[in-house]
């Protein structure tokens, strides 16, 4: 499995690893742009945190709550943090749809109006 046939998934479980080497699961959203991949997160996540200490991650196909099958492929590829772009972010909006909106306006309504996101992009190479 490639980013290209993990991009076919609805949600993706992204593991990034904390310094002591432990993996943290959480399932993202993901669409595709050109041959990466892009996540959205808000500004403070703990994905960013980890990413910042190792770009390394893994990817697996996985249900809305994350659980993952036992037998899902693994994609591992590095990953970096970029400000959220209008096209990196039209891409998630165009694959999710309504399901977006509903859960920024609710994210946006818990946070009190704190939207800063920004782009986790996952390279093909």
């Amino acid at each position: 499995m490639d980013l290209a046939e993990l991009n076919k998934a609805r949600f993706v479980s992204l593991t990034t690893f904390r310094k002591t080497g432990i993996g943290v699961s959480t399932p993202v959203w993901i669409a595709r742009d050109g041959d990466d991949l892009v996540v959205t997160t808000p500004v403070g996540s703990g994905k960013l945190k980890r990413l910042r200490n190792n770009p390394l991650v893994e990817l697996r196909p996985c249900s809305r709550m994350g659980k993952v099958a036992d037998n899902a492929p693994v994609v591992t590829s590095a990953a970096s943090e970029e400000e959220e772009t209008p096209a990196a972010l039209d891409r998630i909006k165009r694959k999710y749809g309504f399901e977006y909106y509903l859960i920024m306006f609710i994210e946006r309504l818990v946070s009190k109006g704190n939207a800063h996101r920004v782009i986790i992009r996952i390279s093909a190479s």
